[in-house]
Order: structure tokens, then C-alpha cells, then sequence
């Protein structure tokens, strides 16, 4: 049911409205890493001083080495980290236009969706946010505990969170917050898989830019499907 689910996604990419919110969203991610990272370079420079180095980088001077090619390549191998936060944060800017654009394409006979009141969807977007930041935090120390597992624990946490927001949020649309809760309890285990299924490209480079996007449209079909189980 997920691999069905991304590949009907896959496949409406060349519908010109998909298309545009998906440049959009590869747009805005890109916006939202440049502003992470020279929000990285200046922290950096505040903690340690003008004469801070990074390696690849040397010294920090944060707006020229934003600009710099080295700076870029850096910024792709901090994106593994940073993608998780972004992909959080662009779910409650496209989700609806994505979910209407799949629903129009796979769903056609269903009524109009009910609209989530704005500031309810910026709420728990700060909330998810606040918990995804958190967690990964906490996480830090399974890393440096249990090394070689690493990347495994960020799939599973990560896989987990995002799974938990982007399959709500898809559901709200339709049943409330509250019976989409319960429905994602339901079906934990698959929405938890397809998170990490999500979470997986999310930490490689370039290829984590379009995943925010495919993933909303993706856990919309998931919601369709668990709903008639």
C-alpha cells in the first residue's frame, strides 16, 4: 500500500498543478536551508569568536562563506540534518494544496474538504516542530552511544515523527483532528513504516529537496486507503 501510494504520486508529477507546488515547495525548501545554514554560520561565529574555522570552510565570516562554493557543499551535508525541521515545516504550507490536487485526480467524488482554521494549523505546526526538535536533540546521545547505529535510530525517530504529522494533517482535512488521531493510533505501525520509508531520502543530498512535497501527496493516498480499511 505505500510503495502503491508513492507511485501514484510519482506519477502525477506531470500534472501542471502538482508541478507547480512542487516547485514551490523545492523553492521554498531551498529558501528555508540558505536561512538555516547562515543562521548555523552566525551562531558558529557568535560562540567562538570572528576566527572560528569549519572544516572545508576555514575561518567563518558568515555572509562571504555563505555565498562561497565551498559553503554549498557544506551546506548539502548539513541539509541530512536540517531537511527533517524543513519537511515539518512545509507540510502545513502545501498540504492542502497538494492533498486538493491529488484528491481532484484520484478522489474525484468526494465533497470538498473541510477547511483546518488557519492559526489551528500553525499551532500544531509549532507543536510538532517544537517535538521534532526535541526529540532529535535527545538523540544526540543514542548517537554517541550506539555509533553504528546511527543513521538507524534517525530513520526510526525521525520516520516515526513525521509519519505521526504528515499522516494527522492529511487526515484532519477530512475526519477532524480528533478522529484522525484516532485513526493514526489504529494504524500506527504503517504510518510509522512509510514515515521512515519518507525519512530515508530525506538524509541524502539534492534528492531530499523534492521529498517534502511527495511525501504530503503521498500520505494523502495513505489516508484514503487506511480509511476504507
Amino acid at each position: 500500500m505505500i510503495f502503491t501510494a508513492f507511485f501514484k504520486t510519482l506519477g502525477q508529477t506531470g500534472d501542471p498543478r502538482f508541478r507547480k507546488v512542487l516547485f514551490l515547495g523545492v523553492g521554498l525548501t531551498i529558501a528555508l536551508l540558505i536561512a538555516a545554514y547562515a543562521g548555523f554560520l552566525m551562531l558558529i561565529q557568535w560562540l567562538v569568536g570572528p576566527e572560528a574555522t569549519l572544516p572545508l570552510l576555514g575561518e567563518v565570516t558568515w555572509l562571504d562563506d555563505l555565498l562561497s562554493i565551498g559553503s554549498l557543499f557544506f551546506m548539502l551535508v548539513l541539509s541530512v540534518f536540517l531537511m527533517v525541521p524543513v519537511a515539518s515545516a512545509i507540510t502545513s504550507l502545501f498540504l492542502e494544496e497538494v492533498a486538493q490536487a491529488v484528491e481532484d485526480k484520484h478522489y474525484p467524488a468526494l465533497p470538498p474538504a473541510a477547511k483546518v482554521p488557519f492559526w489551528d494549523a500553525v499551532k500544531d505546526t509549532v507543536n510538532f516542530l517544537g517535538l521534532l526538535i526535541a526529540a532529535n536533540i535527545l538523540a544526540l546521545f543514542l548517537y554517541v552511544l550506539f555509533p553504528p547505529a546511527a543513521l538507524f535510530i534517525f530513520w526510526g525517530l525521525n520516520g516515526f515523527l513525521l509519519g505521526r504529522e504528515y499522516f494527522t494533517l492529511a487526515a484532519a482535512r477530512r475526519i477532524g483532528t480528533a478522529e484522525a488521531k484516532k485513526l493514526r493510533r489504529k494504524h500506527a505501525t504503517t504510518i510509522w513504516a512509510a514515515g521512515t520509508l519518507m525519512a530515508m531520502p530525506l538524509s541524502v543530498p539534492l534528492v531530499n529537496l523534492v521529498i517534502p512535497i511527495l511525501g504530503a501527496a503521498t500520505f494523502t493516498h495513505i489516508y484514503h486507503a487506511l480509511s476504507r480499511r
